[in-house]
C-alpha cells in the first residue's frame, strides 16, 4: 500500500504478488525466468534481460482463447472492464467454492461492474495452493445478472485446480465477462474502489500479467 504524495493524491493500494523466480506457478506451467543478454561495462551502456515465463504468473487477465478455443486473444480484448469502479468483497476462509450466501452481505444497493473476492487472510505468494477457493458457477451467473462485466480473486484461477470441466470459466465465456486471478487483497477493506489493472496488447496469447492497483474513490 502506498501513501499520498500530496494531500490531494488519493490512496493506492498494490494488489499484485511480486514476480520473480520463485513466484508460484500452476503445475506444468512455464515458471518465471530471467538472463541477462547485455550488462554495464566497458562499450555496453545498459543492462537489458530477457524474461521467459508463462502469462498466468503473478496477477493476470485470462483472455478468451485461454479457455475458448475460437476466443478472442489478450491483445483483442476491450480495455473498458480493467479500468473503473470495482467492489472489494470479503469471503475468507470461504472454500471450496465461493457460493452467493458468501458474498450476499457485501452485494447491496448499486453494485459496480466490477466484483474483487478475497478468500485468503493472507495470500500465498511463495507456494502453489492446490486447495484454492474457487468461484461457484452460480455465483458468477448472477453477478452477471446484477450486470457485473468483470471478476476477480486472490487465488491462480475462479475453478477448482484440479477442475477439468472449468464451469466457472465456461460462465465468463458464455456471459462475456472479464477475469483477474492471483491477487492480493490482504490489506484491503471491504468496500468501492477504482480498479486499475490493463492487460498487455499481446497480439496471440492467452492471457496477461497486469499490475493491478486499486484506487480510493475519494
Amino acid at each position: 500500500m502506498s501513501t499520498p504524495s500530496s494531500p490531494t493524491a488519493r490512496q493506492l493500494w498494490d494488489i499484485s504478488p511480486p514476480v520473480h523466480t520463485g513466484s508460484p506457478v500452476f503445475p506444468g506451467d512455464t515458471a518465471y525466468s530471467q538472463q541477462w543478454c547485455a550488462t554495464i561495462g566497458p562499450g555496453c551502456p545498459v543492462n537489458v534481460s530477457a524474461i521467459t515465463m508463462s502469462p498466468h504468473v503473478g496477477a493476470h487477465a485470462d483472455a478468451p482463447l485461454h479457455y475458448d478455443a475460437q476466443g478472442a486473444t489478450i491483445g483483442d480484448v476491450s480495455l473498458d472492464a480493467f479500468l473503473g469502479p470495482c467492489r472489494v468483497i470479503h469471503a475468507i476462509g470461504c472454500s471450496p467454492l465461493i457460493t452467493w450466501e458468501h458474498i450476499a452481505h457485501a452485494v447491496k444497493g448499486t453494485l459496480p461492474p466490477r466484483v474483487l473476492v478475497r478468500t485468503y487472510e493472507h495470500m500465498p505468494v511463495d507456494r502453489w495452493d492446490g486447495q484454492l477457493a474457487a468461484y461457484a458457477p452460480d455465483t458468477i451467473e448472477r453477478l452477471a445478472d446484477l450486470g457485473v462485466l468483470l471478476v476477480g480473486i486472490d487465488t491462480a484461477s475462479i475453478d477448482p485446480a484440479d477442475s477439468k470441466t472449468l464451469d466457472s470459466h465456461q460462465v465468463i465465456r458464455r456471459r462475456g465477462l472479464r477475469v483477474l486471478e492471483n491477487l492480493v487483497l490482504d490489506a484491503v477493506p471491504e468496500g468501492d474502489y477504482e480498479l486499475i489493472a490493463l492487460p498487455l496488447k499481446l497480439t496471440t496469447a492467452d492471457a496477461s500479467p497486469v499490475r493491478a492497483v486499486l484506487r480510493a474513490l475519494d
